[in-house]
């Protein structure tokens, strides 16, 4: 069984409502000195079998076609 975490963030330059509500509702908590807030996602993903190469390559291909809007959304797989 292989581990995967993938990591989905919005590419710099594109605008990030959720995030600025968070960092305003820190602000109004108390949490002074935010600079900024950028949400995400994260999916923690199980594959069977042994071979890391095909596992990298499914999980590209996961991004590319469900997990991850690539046209606004960058991504990232950690192999575990």
């Amino acid at each position: 069984m292989i581990k995967a975490r993938v990591t989905v963030t919005l590419k710099n330059g594109v605008l990030d409502p959720q995030g600025k509500a968070i960092e305003h509702a820190l602000d109004g908590l108390g949490f002074g000195g935010i600079g900024s807030v950028r949400q995400g996602k994260v999916f923690d993903v199980e594959i069977a079998g042994d071979d890391r190469a095909k596992a990298q390559a499914d999980l590209n291909a996961m991004c590319e076609k469900l997990l991850a809007n690539t046209v606004i959304e960058n991504y990232s797989v950690t192999l575990t």
